[in-house]
Formats: C-alpha cells, sequence, structure tokens
C-alpha cells in the first residue's frame, strides 16, 4: 500500500494545478482531487500551495475542503447528530458539506439507547477498507488522556456533561468542564441514551480525579416534584384524596411512583 496516497480525513497541502467551470484541480504529483467553488476559502492561484481537508462527497469521490474540520483521523472533538436511520446508525455535523456516518455495529444493540437528533458524541474518523469515512467513538482510553483530574472541593456540585459510553453497571460521562464521570446504575432512573446531555450531581470524587455522579435528585430537590404529583392528583378529584401516611407502601408506589417516606415528606 502507497503510504503516500490521498487519504480522506486528512489535512494536507496540495498545489492548485489547473482551474476548471466548478473549483479547481489539486495535485500531490501523483492525483488530483477537486476544489469545488464552494468549498474555497478566499482566492486561490494556479500554482498555489493550498491547505485542505479531504473527505468523499455525495457522489462518492475524493473532494477537497477548505474548511477545516476540528475532527480528524487521530484529532477528536464534539459532533452533533443531526440524523439516524435505523439500518444504518447517524449521522453527525463535523463541520463539512458532507454529514459522517457512526455505523449501527459502533452503536449500543438497544436502539432506544441510540443518540437522537441534537445529541453530541466524541470522536474521530476512520476509513473502512474501501476508504471511505466514518466516524470512530473515542475510546476509554482516549478519554482518560483528555480528561482533567477533578479537585475533591467538587463533591455535592451540580455537573453536566454528556454519555459517552454504556455499560450495565452504569454509564460514563464527560463533562462540559472536562472531567470524566461515572453514574452506577443506581444513581439514576432510567438509563440515559448514547450522546445525551445529562445533569447531575457529584456524589464522590475518586483517587484518579474521576468523579461519581447521580442524576437522582436531592431529597428537598424532589419534595417539590412530589408534592406538585399529589397536588395534581387531589385536584383532579376535588380535593379529595383516599391516601394518608398510614397507607401502604405498595399502594403509594403504585399509585404515585414513589417510597412511603418520599410521600409523607411531599405531603
Amino acid at each position: 500500500m502507497n503510504m503516500n496516497r490521498l487519504e480522506a480525513g486528512t489535512v494536507v497541502r496540495l498545489q492548485a494545478e489547473r482551474e476548471a467551470p466548478f473549483g479547481y484541480f489539486l495535485s500531490d504529483g501523483e492525483e488530483n482531487v477537486l476544489l469545488h467553488h464552494n468549498e474555497i476559502a478566499g482566492e486561490i492561484e494556479l500554482g498555489q500551495e493550498v491547505t485542505v481537508f479531504l473527505y468523499h462527497d455525495k457522489q462518492g469521490r475524493l473532494a477537497a475542503t477548505a474548511n477545516i474540520p476540528t475532527i480528524q483521523k487521530g484529532r477528536y472533538g464534539w459532533a452533533e447528530v443531526v440524523g439516524v436511520i435505523k439500518k444504518l446508525g447517524v449521522f453527525v455535523n463535523i463541520g463539512i458539506s458532507k454529514d459522517i456516518l457512526v455505523s449501527l455495529d459502533d452503536l449500543p444493540l438497544l436502539e432506544h439507547l441510540w443518540p437522537i437528533e441534537g445529541d453530541q458524541l466524541f470522536l474521530s474518523l476512520k476509513s473502512d477498507r474501501n476508504g471511505r469515512l466514518f466516524g470512530k467513538l473515542a475510546t476509554e482510553d482516549i478519554i482518560r488522556q483528555i480528561a482533567r483530574k477533578a479537585p475533591e472541593s467538587m463533591k455535592n456540585q451540580n455537573i453536566s456533561g454528556r454519555v459517552y459510553r454504556l455499560l450495565k453497571v452504569g454509564s460514563f460521562v464527560l463533562t462540559n468542564d472536562g472531567y470524566r464521570g461515572f453514574i452506577h446504575e443506581s444513581e439514576r432512573g432510567e438509563e440515559p441514551r448514547l450522546g445525551k446531555l445529562v445533569q447531575g450531581r457529584v456524589i464522590g470524587v475518586r483517587e484518579d480525579g474521576s468523579l461519581n455522579l447521580s442524576l437522582i435528585p436531592r431529597a428537598y430537590e424532589k419534595m417539590d416534584k412530589d408534592s406538585e404529583i399529589i397536588l395534581s392528583f387531589m385536584e383532579s378529584r376535588n380535593g379529595a384524596m383516599p391516601y394518608t401516611d398510614k397507607s401502604q407502601s405498595d399502594d403509594i408506589q403504585l399509585r404515585f411512583g414513589m417510597s412511603k417516606a418520599a410521600f409523607k415528606r411531599a405531603l
């Protein structure tokens, strides 16, 4: 395999060799690629060297753009999900005119845990055997390399972050501040999907500087929501309610979806 071969997903410097009605053909001395007028930044003269990003256009041809994305082969960043196709995977926008596919082979087995439009994935790029470009989700090793070490003072602080890895025991999050966090399955109501933005709180700072997180509200925060549920139920029954602090725990759980202790606090 020729290692000098022009490769999608990389940034290269090429020479403007000839002009065409729809752009310029750039060359490395062996191969030519088209830089379409829509992909040019500024003006170009023949013989000039141009820095471009290589990708495949909608016809599958190798093409160039002067809009250099942050996300490249070997370079990671956040990309927004812009489309979901069940038989293929999800498409993300990396800042060029062509959206990039993250294959279903790299997504959770359960479709309800797939990202939806508007979610973001932390990824770089890779090629298949035919040279086609795909999104490459960051591995745990990559996240550990780029994550910041959290100070002990983070405990009990509120945080926001994106889910980047799903396991049976819990969910892994990269916070907006660049900290790596883990949500044990007991610290969430339902399993968040890959790429979802979650809000939680820090319940522990580990020796390696990563965070233990919880998506379960603090007791006083949950009390307001629980009391609204009870109030709504009472209003639907003209202010009357057959449940009291003497009611059975199972009955309360079935009707309101909360424990008896939470019910009594909210009452």
